[in-house]
Parts: C-alpha cells; structure tokens; sequence
C-alpha cells in the first residue's frame, strides 16, 4: 500500500497582495476545503467575477465557464490554476446549499446564536447540484489527480 503525503497546512501568513501563484507554485498549499479560495492570485482574479450560485442558470453558466478555466490549467500543467477552480466549484456548491437550506444563508440567529430554522429552497437546491456535479468532475478528473500527486510530492511534502 502506498504511502499517503502528508499535506502542509495553508500558511494564511504568506504576503498574498505580492505573491503570484502561477509564477511561484511552490508557495502554493491545497490545504482543506476551500482554504484560499478568496486570496490566491491571479486565479482569484480570474475566476471570482464568473462565480454565480443564485438560480439554476446562473448557476449553469458559471460552474461551465469555471470548469473551463479548471481544463484550461490543466492543459498550462497550471496545478494552483486547476485547484483553485476546484475550489470555486466546491464553494458554488457549499454556498448554494446553505442558502437553499437557511433563508439568506444564515444557519444562525445574529443575536441569540440559535440555530435557524431549515427551509428548503428548490431552487438554490438546484443550483447547488449543478456546481457539486462539476466539483466531482473535476476533484476526480484524472489529469487533475496526476498534477495534484506531482504538487503534493514537489511542493507539500514533509
């Protein structure tokens, strides 16, 4: 059995305003989840204005054009680009489903810190299924684990 890396936990110190990740991808950290999504640059600059959860079409249109940018890195061998993308299609999913579960996407009472009350939104639920189908796609895109096993064993490993 091989081996699992062990991943290096995001380093949220770095000087994101300087650092560019496309020249310098061994800075860049995969960390959990959706660690970065909102800091790393160029990609959050490039894939942030087509990232739209709010309706099913909306929701269409975006995770298209960011699953787009994801093929796009991977045929630049751009691993950071490719994450990131993930990252955004992971987040389009993760947000669509609080809204569609928590009426302006609270999960709790700004007060009182109670949980809310769930409802079910058809379609944000709709939306959310859009982006987590594209999310699996590329999470399990097999160009994308290859640079993510490179990566992880130039960049991540200790």
């Amino acid at each position: 059995m091989a081996k699992a890396t062990k991943r290096k936990v995001f380093d949220y110190s770095l000087d994101f305003q300087s650092i560019d990740f496309r020249k310098h991808p061994e800075f860049y950290t995969i960390g959990k989840g959706e660690q970065g999504v909102l800091v790393v640059e160029p990609y959050k600059s490039e894939i942030l204005p087509h990232w739209k959860f709010k309706t099913e079409s909306e929701a269409k249109e975006s995770s298209t054009k960011i699953y787009q940018l994801f093929l796009e890195y991977l045929k630049a061998n751009d691993f950071p680009g490719a994450d990131m993308a993930r990252k955004f299609l992971q987040m389009g999913w993760t947000r669509a489903r609080r809204y569609a579960n928590h009426k302006g996407g609270r999960k709790h009472d700004k007060t009182s810190g109670d949980l809310l009350p769930r409802i079910v939104d058809p379609v944000k639920a709709a939306a959310a299924a859009i982006f987590y189908e594209k999310y699996v796609e590329a999470r399990e895109h097999e160009a994308y684990r290859k640079l993510m096993a490179i990566h992880l064993e130039t960049h991540e490993a200790k």
